[in-house]
């Protein structure tokens, strides 16, 4: 997230050794495993919280169970988390129920509820380096990514809806007739919320901020990869005061407590983040429920043009942050490079070259550029889509294999020649792997770009403005960024179209998720006016 913020974090370079493919006759550039082979900085923090939050009391599990977090750059367990299931979620659902209900918060001044976020933004900020620390322990992620954007962005994200606590309001409508009536914007109730584990805090607050801000109350269930931040977070929380049973969170696995929350028929409005498979299972499951209303925010394979008019050099950079920030990991990632025709050799030996001077290997050290996939299932994922890009004839102009004999670190990896019915061209990889593609004219261009079940992000790149405002208007995809990608500020609205996503997070229209609006019509007799 906050790209100009990351992009300033890139940095180093790698020794690099050079093999030869012999199946394509040149030259495959591969890395240097110094940087992983060396001794593993000891993540500064404790663990402390790895049980449930439900009505304002850390609990075990219903059954006692619990299921391990793993540090992805070894395999190896770093805590055991308490495993919700049915019973969990029932516990959570209702606290929050009767907080709902019965408590406080919805009834609360707005301006109450504004000061409670805020305070909790303010111990987001006192608390940084642990939550950062943790993020990184458990997700990979680099730290300087993790302290310096995605932790304040967790503080700044719930300061912007702090502000939209007291200023949520209704409408005075004109009816035919002598008739006063008013609209009046409600909180929906409890809300079920599942996150992902590729931007855990960040999506925490995507989630829990409009909903709090609009007066609703929370089961918040985390990814199982990447339970340790949502549980520390919440108890801050605590300590700013919100009152029990307005944020519950229950760590466990997708097909018990995700499946439990997004089935529960006392849940009013359901909010998911991840994968397009799985978000289908979720719409499912709601409606045959209570037929819940359902936001998504899905999966991505984002097109990022770069025309010929470019300035090369910045669209090389541009383009190498779009696709390999955070692993490659991210929903919008900039995977299809799309580059006009007159440039793209000097566009690839550029890309070739930013790619190889990545620096790859511990991400609590200094300088370091991209840490590990998040787990070994994911990891085996992208090195088996190399493969498929290897074997369906695209070319590998750099990286394509394991980066150390440790952990889930996988080599920066560019293709040239990728077409675009090859599955490292069609399918979310959500690893750093850069599929760039030849394009000739603007139309051409739009079209494929738009042939995908897609349309979570693009990007464009040119100095041309009309050339800018066509393909952005063309482009069937809910964020357009042109010459900028991942610019993620709090009041933008981001989601997606087609398969992509239903609804917006962020801005004013997160808002209109956890809010019914209710119309109320009064008689009025010998009115001075209409």
């Amino acid at each position: 997230m906050a790209a100009r913020r990351i992009s300033s974090l890139i940095s180093a370079s790698l020794l690099l050794s050079t093999g030869r493919n012999p199946s394509r006759g040149r030259s495959i550039y591969r890395f240097s495993t110094a940087t992983v082979a060396e001794e593993l900085i000891t993540p500064p923090v404790q663990i402390s919280y790895t049980q449930h939050l439900i009505n304002g009391q850390f609990v075990d599990a219903a059954s006692g169970k619990t299921f391990p977090a793993y540090d992805p750059r070894t395999g190896e367990v770093i805590a055991h988390v308490a495993e919700g299931d049915a019973e969990d979620i029932n516990r959570a659902v209702a606290a929050a129920r009767k907080a709902f209900d019965e408590g406080p918060w919805p009834k609360m001044i707005p301006y109450e509820r504004s000061r409670i976020l805020l305070r909790f933004a303010d111990l987001v900020d006192k608390h940084n380096d642990e939550l950062a620390a943790l993020e990184t322990w458990n997700n990979g992620k680099p730290y300087q990514q993790s302290a310096k954007s995605e932790v304040p962005m967790l503080s700044r994200l719930f300061r912007y809806y702090a502000g939209w606590a007291d200023k949520i309001h209704g409408l005075t409508v004109p009816a035919d007739g002598n008739y006063h009536v008013q609209t009046l914007h409600e909180p929906i109730g409890v809300a079920g919320q599942i996150i992902p584990w590729n931007f855990p805090l960040i999506l925490f607050a995507w989630k829990v901020g409009p909903a709090l801000a609009c007066g609703n109350t929370v089961v918040l269930k985390s990814a199982e990869q990447t339970p340790l931040t949502a549980l520390y977070a919440a108890k801050l929380f605590l300590e700013a005061g919100l009152p029990p049973g307005v944020l519950n969170v229950v760590s466990g696995y997708g097909p018990t407590a995700g499946t439990a929350l997004a089935s529960h028929m006392d849940v009013d409005k359901l909010a998911f983040t991840g994968s397009t498979e799985t978000g289908k299972i979720v719409l499912e499951l709601a409606a045959k429920s209570n037929l819940k209303p359902v936001t998504l925010e899905l999966g991505g394979k984002s097109p990022f043009i770069v025309c010929e008019d470019a300035d090369i050099d910045k669209a090389v950079e541009l383009a190498h942050f779009a696709l390999f920030f955070n692993q490659g990991q991210c929903c919008c990632a900039g995977s299809r490079t799309y580059v006009h025709e007159r440039v793209y050799d000097e566009f690839l030996e550029k890309a070739k070259a930013r790619a190889m001077r990545r620096v790859v290997g511990d991400p609590f050290k200094k300088g370091v550029e991209q840490g590990p996939q998040i787990d070994s299932e994911q990891f085996q994922k992208v090195l088996r889509y190399i493969k498929s890009g290897i074997e369906g004839n695209a070319t590998l102009e750099c990286g394509g294999e394991r980066f150390g004999s440790k952990g889930y670190f996988i080599q920066p990896t560019v293709f040239s020649n990728v077409q675009d019915n090859m599955p490292i061209a069609q399918d979310e990889i959500f690893g750093p792997v850069q599929s760039i593609l030849k394009f000739k004219e603007v139309d051409e261009v739009i079209r494929r770009a738009n042939t995908t079940r897609y349309g979570l992000a693009a990007g464009v790149f040119t100095k041309n403005i009309d050339t800018a405002n066509t393909v952005s208007r063309g482009l069937r995809a809910g964020t357009v960024w042109v010459n900028c990608f991942d610019v993620f500020d709090a009041a933008i609205p981001f989601g997606g179209y087609k398969m992509s996503g239903i609804g917006r997070e962020k801005g004013i229209y997160s808002l209109n998720n956890y809010l019914q609006v209710k119309a109320v019509v009064t008689p009025l007799n010998n009115p001075a006016w209409l």
